[in-house]
């Protein structure tokens, strides 16, 4: 799956609700050039990309979220829902051929009309193993998949097209899965899963090099200009959007290197939105901003990846008796102002079939057992815990780390990357020789979803490198289960595996806090941790 909706700030993969905001790199609102003046500015860090298939982290979807329409929505409970969506009608009798039939009335920014080829061709893209793309994962329950990938003989792969996709008029997609999957509506909610326009082709069949800097979708926001590289991406509301209208014309998502110039730009009133808060500003927080500061439920699994990969990390009480040297709580409280919860599984309690204490004894503070195990299994004596440095990390890396040198006589130090795309580039090169700093997400409201993209042997978020054919066939049990129900239970049964080999250490689940100017109202963030930019109004 995604690769994390790896937030700058979250690290974070992941289906979509409604955008994000933006602003602008001048100071305060201003006066857009376009629509009616009205103009919002949301703080973000660099995108890693912006096209769709190739957008795995927060920072992306949020900008490309806005950009197009998904095909799926869901509400409050995680239901999958066609209000503000896309599709008129999902619907399979077997869970295995799915038939998608499209809204008729949308049309890319560039006046072309979005029919079934728009969305069969870029998925076409996205699974053609020599493109690359980092969301290609999503498409391999589809038949055809393993036949356009790369094999270890070199060459090209046996097949560009996915052979489960089959036009059946304009507005009707046929897709046939290789195997049922009860989830699969779900999956179509994922941004990897947008239409493109021809535009985006070259005759070759290959991207055209400047569509990413200036991507032309479908959704309520088009882009104005093109992506401006570590300053500003700037979008105005789409004057054809054949669904509800946003309530502002412009949006200009501000790029900072870091959480604290963010927050202060937001106390100048030279941001609207900071969509988060630093961890060292929460104490005053409430005093900088009063009821302009805000806490929202979160589908955000924060955790730290152990590479398996690593000689020094291969045993797995090494591992173990790491997470049992840390008291998450006390960070919480002291670093965070108690706005999190102590994570003791895998899988964010937003979403049905999660548990509480998965991980068991290994996720409970116990530094005297931990030293034992730890020694024990003679782990590494200098510990490197990997983060990105514009994400607003190394308060509490380095409370990890104080802690672990206390609790097991270690050198552990924070190991810092400039930015969040450097920080990805390396974990799946799987080049980094120590822990890294990790959080998801929701692609989906999915259990299945916690535990795909991360753990399955060659999934692109598989930082660890973690593989075990327990765990691989556990999930394709439930993947192949007759309903929801049993698929949840076959999930559970895959958490468990977890808890024995430990691949990565669960710390906490978060909440969305944020800020925003006295000029703004309704603003919202959802369980994506993303700005709702349908429903964001100046005062």
């Amino acid at each position: 799956m995604r690769v994390h909706r790896l937030a700058a700030w979250i690290t974070l993969p992941v289906a979509v609700t409604l955008a994000v905001t933006a602003c602008d790199t001048g100071g305060t609102s201003r006066t857009a050039d376009s629509g009616n003046g009205i103009a919002v500015t949301i703080g973000i860090a660099e995108p890693e990309h912006l096209v769709p298939t190739d957008t795995v982290e927060n920072n992306g979807f949020q900008v490309i979220s806005a950009l197009y329409t998904p095909l799926v929505r869901f509400d409050n409970t995680g239901k999958p829902v066609l209000d503000q969506a896309a599709a008129k009608s999902i619907t399979t009798t077997d869970n295995k051929v799915w038939t998608v039939h499209l809204k008729d009335g949308f049309t890319f920014h560039n006046g072309q009309k979005v029919t079934a080829d728009s969305y069969i061709k870029a998925w076409n893209y996205g699974a053609y193993g020599p493109n690359a793309q980092i969301g290609t994962d999503f498409f391999n329950r589809i038949q055809g998949y393993d036949a356009m990938q790369l094999t270890g003989g070199g060459g090209k792969p046996k097949a560009s097209q996915l052979s489960g996709l089959k036009k059946i008029d304009d507005l009707t997609i046929q897709i046939t899965l290789s195997a049922p999957f009860p989830e699969w509506e779900k999956v179509l909610g994922y941004n990897v899963f947008y239409p493109l326009p021809d535009a985006a082709f070259a005759a070759d069949g290959t991207l055209v090099q400047a569509f990413e800097d200036n991507p032309v979708g479908d959704g309520p926001f088009e882009i104005k200009g093109s992506w401006n590289h570590n300053q500003s991406i700037d979008v105005a509301a789409y004057p054809n959007y054949p669904l509800t209208r946003p309530k502002v014309d412009e949006i200009d998502f501000k790029i900072y290197q870091d959480l604290d110039t963010m927050y202060s730009d937001l106390q100048a009133g030279d941001l609207d939105v900071s969509p988060q808060i630093p961890s060292d500003k929460l104490a005053s927080a409430h005093k900088d901003l009063g009821d302009r500061l805000k806490e929202t439920p979160s589908s955000v699994f924060s955790y730290i990846s152990v590479p398996t990969y690593d000689k020094a990390y291969q045993n797995v009480n090494v591992r173990k008796a790491i997470s049992m040297a840390i008291d998450r709580q006390q960070i919480i409280d002291t670093i965070f102002q108690g706005s999190y919860t102590p994570a003791t599984s895998w899988v964010s309690p937003v979403v049905e079939g999660a548990r509480d204490d998965t991980c068991g004894d290994a996720c409970r503070y116990d530094p005297a057992k931990a030293k034992q195990m730890y020694t024990d299994a003679d782990g590494p004596h200098r510990i490197s815990l990997f983060y990105n440095e514009d994400g607003g990390h190394k308060e509490w890396v380095d409370a990890v780390c104080n802690q672990l040198d206390q609790n097991l006589g270690v050198q552990c130090t924070g190991a810092p990357v400039l930015q969040l795309t450097d920080l990805r580039q390396q974990a799946r090169a799987h080049t980094l020789d120590g822990p890294l700093r990790g959080a998801w997400a929701f692609d989906y409201p999915s259990i299945e979803d916690y535990l795909t993209p991360i753990y399955r042997t060659g999934a692109a978020s598989n930082d660890s490198q973690y593989s075990s054919s327990a765990f691989d066939q556990t999930m394709d049990q439930a993947d192949r289960a007759p309903d929801e129900a049993t698929a949840i239970k076959e999930y559970q049964h895959a958490e468990d595996l977890l808890a024995q080999d430990m691949p990565s250490i669960p710390m906490w689940f978060k909440q969305n806090i944020y800020g925003y100017s006295t000029s703004m109202k309704n603003v919202d963030m959802d369980l994506y941790a993303n700005v709702d930019v349908m429903t964001l109004q100046r005062k």
